[in-house]
């Protein structure tokens, strides 16, 4: 029979201590963090989740669950616990923010479900064009005390307009995209005859709110501007489209604010993007600063 002596004794027992805290505080941490359900496996889908595999543990984000519209695109690249086959099972998830990033119709149709269990990013904004779905999901928000959380995405100086929307100084705004016609995802066949080499071809110039169904995954920095700028709204605000095949490497955010009294400030964002993206390349990180933001701010919109 072996017998340990004090020593022995102490040197054991504080090591047990030290796992137990360590094991403790791991899962004092796991607890902490936010869990966050990403919908859709798309370009952005497909960056935010690897962000939050490699990412999340120090940032305090962990996924919960994945969906995507095609669940065979997510065989063997997730661990099937994540993978969520049908999105209104994901009332059976403990999430905190569930970030949409595939197409206006899944706002439509869960958006309002989605702000009953948490807080929502919505990555596809043009779908707040509908006047009626905008006020579902804002009521939502207020009613269970979630955040509808509208990223600035491609949208330079969103803040301000924000501000001087809220302080009513903001008389007018317009946005105008260009990009190469391979980049664009338009409904009707509008751009279905562009040839390489045909240039400049303004696609559309009006309000937001008539763009938006036309091009409902290019103009989400639009959308997000409609927003900021509440009191102009998206039939307020003016959006211009512009296809111009010398723009193979990047696409072109124009934003012009005018305010009282002759103020007015215009900038212009170049973003590098890939022949046939719709996202450009620093928007990706965009996003992901915006999703660092979702921690809770009140059943209300927040631009972030």
């Amino acid at each position: 029979m072996w017998l340990l002596s004090d020593k022995q004794i102490r040197h054991s027992r504080n090591a047990v201590i030290h796992l137990l805290n360590l094991f403790s505080n791991s899962v004092d941490m796991d607890d902490r963090s936010l869990k966050v359900g990403i919908v859709g496996y798309g370009h952005l889908g497909q960056f935010l989740v690897e962000k939050i595999q490699r990412e999340g543990p120090k940032v305090g984000l962990q996924l919960a669950f994945i969906w995507n519209r095609n669940p065979d695109k997510l065989k063997d690249l997730l661990p099937k616990k994540l993978i969520l086959h049908d999105l209104s099972d994901f009332t059976h998830r403990v999430t905190d923010v569930i970030v949409e990033v595939c197409h206006p119709q899944i706002v439509k149709e869960f958006g309002v479900r989605f702000l009953s269990h948490a807080h929502f990013l919505v990555g596809s904004p043009s779908a707040l064009s509908d006047p009626q779905l905008e006020q579902e999901l804002r009521t939502a928000a207020k009613q269970h005390g979630k955040t509808l959380y509208v990223p600035s995405g491609a949208l330079w100086g969103g803040q301000d307009i924000q501000k001087m929307n809220d302080s009513g100084t903001l008389r007018a705004l317009s946005i105008r995209m260009s990009k190469h016609p391979s980049c664009f995802r338009l409904t009707g066949g509008l751009l279905s005859d562009w040839t390489e080499g045909e240039g400049r071809r303004v696609l559309y110039s009006g309000s937001v709110a008539e763009l938006c169904p036309i091009a409902p995954n290019n103009v989400n920095t639009m959308a997000a501007a409609a927003i900021a700028a509440s009191k102009l709204g998206f039939h307020g605000v003016t959006g211009e489209i512009v296809s111009d095949t010398a723009l193979a490497d990047y696409h072109i955010v124009e934003v012009e604010v005018i305010g009282p009294d002759g103020f007015s400030v215009k900038t212009v964002r170049q973003n590098p993007a890939k022949l046939g993206a719709v996202t450009g390349n620093a928007t990706y990180n965009s996003f992901w600063s915006s999703l660092l933001v979702c921690k809770g701010h009140g059943g209300r919109v927040y631009l972030c």
